[in-house]
């Protein structure tokens, strides 16, 4: 059975539609940064999506090929994930999506290293003569953190942010997003084939103690 990062560690993945504090360990990713509308049809954000499942799905074959990672285990490739700012602006301004600077991210098995990251961005690119120059393996400490699942559109995500941000100063936290500290998306439901008002997102904010 491959090991499935949602069902193994469901207090990062399957949080409940009401808010929690969570600490999250530092994980690796692979990872494209980027900038403008998520929306745009063909525009930078879509394509960086093809550039991850490139090498996540890479990673997770290569125990059909001659390049054998050592402790492999076979897994399903971990959900899409997003970083996501804004210059000048505290938190998210959703009315101009525009203005997105964005780290769009995939989770990495810990047993996979630089070295075979940097295997997996060459064969891929032999294998779809595609450029995965943008791609990189980004480690990130993400700590003390407010989250919740969201259901419903993204568009209705402010909403949810204000349970988080409620609970979290009821709790005697306060909200520390910084250059580093980000807000934070997890989509476990793919867009293309889901309802808007059944999309399941995790929302995480970096926060702490007053």
């Amino acid at each position: 059975m491959a090991f499935d990062y949602k069902k193994e560690y469901k207090e990062f993945y399957m949080p409940k539609d009401k808010p929690s504090i969570v600490t999250v360990p530092s994980m690796n990713y692979i990872a494209v940064r980027g900038y403008g509308d998520p929306n745009e049809e063909d525009g930078e954000y879509k394509q960086s999506i093809g550039l991850l499942y490139g090498i996540a799905f890479t990673i997770k074959m290569s125990k059909k090929g001659d390049h054998q990672i050592d402790g492999y285990f076979d897994f399903v490739v971990p959900p899409l994930e997003g970083f996501w700012w804004q210059d000048g602006v505290a938190g998210i301004d959703y009315a101009h999506k525009e203005n997105f600077k964005w780290i769009s991210v995939i989770r990495l098995p810990d047993f996979v290293t630089k070295e075979d990251f940097e295997w997996s961005c060459e064969e891929v690119t032999k294998k779809k003569k595609t450029d995965f120059s943008k791609v990189e393996f980004l480690s990130y400490d993400e700590g003390l953190c407010v989250q919740c699942m969201h259901i419903g559109s993204y568009d209705d995500e402010p909403a949810t942010v204000a349970l988080m941000h409620e609970y979290m100063e009821q709790q005697g936290y306060t909200l520390d997003i910084t250059d580093q500290r980000l807000h934070h998306e997890i989509y476990l439901s793919d867009a293309r084939k889901v309802a808007p008002e059944k999309l399941k997102t995790v929302i995480r904010h970096p926060i702490r103690e007053r």
